[in-house]
């Protein structure tokens, strides 16, 4: 719980309350002090308002406590209900004074607010990674508790998992967020132009300099810089790179001006960068400032389970800027969780995208998926007809044994090697595949 209170002696009171009934609770004296990290990052759920709170204030919070991907009710009195600019917000009325079984009662309403359903707003339709697999939960812990620090973050994962989504999630939920965010793509700007792009040039500096160019580095100033694929920067201006993350300074090319680098430093890249260094290809010195709070984001292969969430967040940004919407049966999305999606997101968002314009409005089939996207067995086909019981009989024990076994490796091996899209294809909980693995000591070397 977060109470905004300017008298202290009341901010006091209520947080006495507050722990009376078990909740923990932080102070502040006015809205501008919060800095408003991600809420969940700090366990809020609701925030109380303190009468000596303006309505001018108070309307501002408001607009705050809507634009957090979570709904973030907030404790009113009655008077504030009726003389602030509440806007969208979720409100709950507590009576002033207050005793301990209506604040109790309170607490319950934010609560149930909290956790309905509820409109994601633009901005986290667009920057949240969706899903709800251990895997993509674990990425939230993290982004969640580097967001509030300037700390440099390293983001790695496969080509088209989503780095530069987690990139903006991380600046919309730091102190920054009101700051700009700038994404510089490392290794799509040939390497004798990327220290102009980064750092600016002053005119006359090189030939075709007319004018004067501020680079991303001031661009990003007070906001976050993202470098994707730093793996592909040459030596040259990672030594440069380096002095800056040192210095947390710079000069434009061709000048002698030295200016600030305000900004936090979030890096991606697919390669794997312990290898290049190994390689001679990538500053240890480097790799060491950069990975400072690294976060793995894993392959849509390893969290298949997540395949309807992304899927429904893809379609809803899509219909978002292009007005076509379509739905997906449930055989295809099956077809679709047994496919096993080299190129990640992006080749998911790029074939939503394709049937979208192909099937705008209607309902997508199996039949309707590109070939490389169908299952050789479709869903619901019918099994074929057992063999009979041998005249002689048999280890029925062994036998449904070794058909286990059979079918578990025929599975990883449609999956990939994934665990978790085998366990998807065999309608098992992860977990007890993971269990019969062991019990039968296979591994991903023992797919047929």
């Amino acid at each position: 719980m977060l109470i905004i209170e300017p008298i202290a002696a009341r901010a006091l009171e209520w947080q006495t309350a507050l722990q009376f009934l078990d909740v923990d609770s932080d102070i502040v004296s006015h809205g501008d002090d919060v800095g408003w990290p991600s809420p969940e990052a700090l366990g809020w759920r609701a925030v109380l308002i303190g009468e000596a709170v303006t309505a001018e204030a108070l309307a501002a919070i408001a607009a705050r406590s809507t634009a957090y991907p979570i709904p973030l009710p907030l404790l009113v009195s009655e008077a504030q209900a009726a003389t602030a600019d509440l806007g969208s917000a979720a409100c709950v009325r507590l009576p002033r004074p207050a005793r301990y079984r209506e604040l109790a009662k309170a607490l319950a309403e934010a609560e149930a607010l909290a956790a309905r359903p509820y409109d994601v707003p633009p901005i986290f339709s667009t920057f949240r990674p969706s899903g709800c697999s251990s895997a993509i939960r674990a990425v939230h812990r993290l982004i969640e508790q580097v967001a509030p620090y300037d700390t440099n973050v390293l983001v790695l994962g496969e080509s088209g998992t989503g780095k530069e989504m987690v990139a903006r999630h991380v600046h919309e939920l730091s102190p920054r967020a009101g700051k700009p965010f700038v994404p510089v793509n490392c290794g799509a700007i040939p390497s004798e132009l990327l220290e102009s792009e980064l750092f600016g040039h002053e005119k006359g500096a090189f030939t075709g300099a007319l004018s004067a160019r501020i680079g991303r580095f001031e661009l990003a100033g007070g906001g976050t810089l993202f470098l994707d694929e730093i793996g592909d920067m040459s030596l040259h201006m990672q030594v440069k790179l380096l002095r800056v993350l040192q210095e947390r300074t710079f000069e434009r090319v061709g000048g002698n001006r030295t200016l600030k680098a305000d900004v936090r430093i979030i890096a991606a890249t697919h390669r794997d960068l312990e290898a290049a260094i190994a390689a001679g290809q990538f500053r240890e010195d480097l790799y060491y400032r950069l990975n400072v709070f690294p976060i793995q984001m894993p392959r849509v292969a390893d969290r298949i389970e997540d395949l309807p969430a992304l899927t429904e967040q893809l379609l809803a940004r899509i219909e978002h800027l292009t007005g076509g919407r379509i739905a997906l049966s449930e055989d295809a999305l099956a077809a679709l969780a047994a496919y096993r999606w080299p190129g990640n997101v992006r080749e998911l968002a790029n074939l939503l995208e394709r049937l979208v314009i192909l099937h705008g409005g209607g309902l997508v089939e199996v039949d309707d998926l590109p070939e490389r996207y169908r299952p050789v067995e479709r869903p619901g086909a019918r099994a074929t007809r057992p063999e009979p019981l041998p005249e002689e009989g048999f280890d029925l024990k062994e036998h449904l044994t070794q058909l286990e076994q059979r079918f578990i490796r025929e599975a990883l091996a449609r999956a990939g090697g994934t665990i978790a899209g085998a366990a998807r294809l065999l309608g098992m909980q992860r977990t007890t595949l993971v269990e019969k693995l062991k019990k039968y000591r296979l591994g991903v070397a023992d797919v047929a």
